[in-house]
């Protein structure tokens, strides 16, 4: 017996819908506040790219942006497969540190930046720990441990350029 293209994506999004379900509330913010993180970490370290100044917090900015655009890119198929929607951009006008370091160049770009990093890395890192320790579902707890090295990274990378005497 073959099943018709359609009855296939229909059974298909009703298993999605039915992971969905299953899924604890608090996995699913967990998978909303992840994806927000990854948008706005990548869209920061991209500002770095372009108004930072010094080399290392440049680099910095590349491994920055990669990293968490390869996490929302794993985030994004683990929330297809889970049925979860998450969000597909951020309001750059409406964050904080968005906000800031859009008026700020050079220097004081680099030092506020990498401020900013340490502390929002060392927020995300207690958040994906939360998760891998008290998460409800395997696979999304398994995604929060996997990115705990890179998030610890991150900090170890900013801390970094936060000592670097200024060029």
């Amino acid at each position: 017996m073959q099943m018709s293209r359609i009855t296939y994506l229909t059974l298909l999004t009703a298993v999605g819908i039915a992971s969905a379900a299953s899924l604890s509330p608090t996995d699913k913010q967990f998978m909303i506040s992840a994806a927000r993180t990854d948008m706005t970490q990548a869209h920061e370290g991209q500002m770095a790219q372009n108004q930072g100044r010094r080399d290392d917090v440049k680099n910095f900015a590349k491994t920055l942006v990669q990293d968490h655009t390869n996490s929302y890119t794993q985030l994004s198929e683990l929330a297809a497969k889970e049925g979860v929607s998450i969000p597909k951009g951020i309001n750059a006008s409406r964050n904080p540190s968005i906000r800031l370091l859009a008026h700020l160049t050079g220097q004081r770009f680099d030092q506020a930046f990498t401020k900013d990093e340490i502390a929002s890395e060392r927020q995300t890192i207690a958040v994906f720990k939360r998760e891998a320790a008290h998460g409800k579902d395997v696979e999304v707890k398994a995604y929060a441990n996997k990115m705990i090295p890179v998030l610890e990274k991150h900090v170890q990378l900013a801390e970094a350029c936060a000592k670097t005497k200024r060029s």
